[in-house]
């Protein structure tokens, strides 16, 4: 292949070369190691502005390195070729050349476009390593050398669960911190009784400890369910290649391949049995994402109840107090707001809506494909990256620094007509709704009026209420 550099016309003084593909001609900046698929594609899926996320291009050369390794211990891939491959990986997996997975994160379908990126970086890296120049495709070939034995539509999938799980396992242990400051705080605030809440309406005393208890069961529940969840994505198509009958791949492929990709990942992978099915359906990666949105689901709740407890401090609740990570308004001195409990919650409603779209994506395939899978990734990924970053910042800014307002808890245990409820077994239901009435006419607190009207002694009271 002839290669033909020249010199744009313009300030910048822009050097191109021209690369070709089935559809023809295409000028490439001659210092870009993608070619005229990606040039191509680059000009199409103008989305969100955002690359692909580095997970997906550490996958993505981990699959390329280890299908090279498996080409050549089936003979089909030469030693030179091969060996050069297996480099150029190695340096975009040392994070060289990222700049150059210039695809966007929603692309074709299928994510055919940002298969051909990477074959293309990696091909052209192959060519320097061995003396070559870029785009001298008759010596590595984007297709017949790098993507050899694969398909966009097995590779990509692959790509998805190991970009998934290299996420998640960074998702879980901040999650397990989030559990622990939440037990922390339940110590705490065990001796702390407060009046119970439901239907937003006064109670029976519980103590704020036990609530913070229940906020870890919650959360340390959704967690276990994320962790059983991943399992799934442990099992892959690769070698399944077009349409899951493994077409254009040599006895033994398979197997090497996914072994090695397990090996270089540190990932429990495994043949998917049904390869077919790990083409056509994306069930492991709506799992995981529906337990994430089941996970925002009580982070959601328990940031309104942190919200409730902490308003105020005079007009409100008033429970707890919240630290103060930056001043809470820029008209009104002096005002502390739950301004992390309020960020939660707006990566709540996001990554509600990203389950959404994940589960659109799913069955939205036809037959033996799926092509939603950029949106479907895309969408997993950052709400993991959501979660990952901000439930350190929630678990130490805010749980972490939450203080009780013991005056406010007891004040309003006390003036509460409902404990009336725990005297109901001494004085009866009927007495019981006539001493409610009448607290909240008077304002008397049940205590008094018990005392007063001979119902029980304060010796009982105090056995009953405290």
């Amino acid at each position: 292949m002839r290669m033909h550099i020249r010199k744009i016309n313009c300030s910048f003084g822009v050097k191109f070369r021209t690369d070709s593909d089935s559809l023809g001609k295409v000028e490439i900046p001659i210092d870009a190691y993608y070619g005229a698929f990606t040039a191509r594609a680059i000009k199409q899926y103008q989305v969100t502005g955002q690359r692909s996320h580095p997970y997906l291009i550490m996958a993505f050369a981990m699959i390329k390195r280890s299908a090279a390794i498996a080409n050549m211990k089936v003979k089909v891939l030469d030693k030179k070729r091969g060996d050069a491959i297996i480099k150029a990986c190695d340096q975009v997996l040392a994070g060289k050349h990222l700049d150059q997975f210039v695809v966007e994160a929603i692309n074709s379908g299928a994510g055919t476009a940002f298969n051909m990126n990477t074959n293309e970086v990696i091909a052209n890296i192959a060519l320097e390593i061995i003396g070559e120049k870029k785009g001298n495709y008759e010596v590595i070939h984007p297709n017949d050398h790098v993507n050899m034995s694969q398909s966009s539509n097995d590779t990509f999938p692959t790509a998805m669960h190991v970009a998934i799980l290299f996420d998640v396992n960074q998702v879980i242990p901040a999650i397990d911190e989030l559990v622990k400051t939440f037990i922390k705080k339940a110590k705490e605030f065990s001796s702390y009784q407060k009046i119970g809440r439901t239907h937003l309406m006064d109670a029976l005393p519980v103590t704020l400890g036990s609530e913070f208890a229940a906020y870890a069961t919650a959360i340390a529940k959704a967690r276990n369910t994320i962790e059983e969840a991943k399992k799934d994505l442990e099992y892959i198509a690769l070698g399944g290649t077009a349409v899951g009958s493994g077409a254009n791949t040599p006895k033994g492929y398979r197997v090497f391949a996914i072994s090695e990709l397990g090996r270089i990942s540190k990932l429990p992978l495994r043949p998917e049995t049904d390869m077919q099915f790990g083409l056509e359906s994306r069930f492991a990666v709506v799992k995981v994402s529906s337990t994430l949105r089941n996970l925002v689901l009580e982070l959601g709740r328990i940031s309104n109840d942190i919200r409730l407890m902490a308003s105020g401090p005079v007009a409100g609740l008033s429970e707890i107090g919240i630290p103060a990570v930056h001043a809470g308004s820029s008209i009104m001195p002096g005002k502390v707001n739950p301004s992390l409990a309020e960020c939660m919650n707006m990566i709540c409603f996001d990554i509600i809506g990203k389950d959404s779209t994940v589960a659109l994506a799913a069955q939205a395939g036809q037959f033996e494909l799926n092509v939603m899978l950029p949106v479907m990734l895309k969408s997993v990924l950052d709400s993991m990256d959501m979660l990952r970053n901000f439930v350190p910042i929630f678990s130490k800014n805010l749980i972490d620094g939450l203080t009780a307002n013991k005056a406010k808890l007891s004040q309003y245990i006390e003036n509460s007509p409902v404990i009336v409820t725990l005297l109901t077994p001494k004085i009866g239901y009927q007495a019981s709704a006539d001493l409610f009435k009448e607290s909240l006419k008077t304002g008397k607190t049940i205590r008094q009026l018990v005392i007063s009207k001979g119902l029980l002694t304060e010796k009982e009271v105090k056995a009953l209420l405290g």
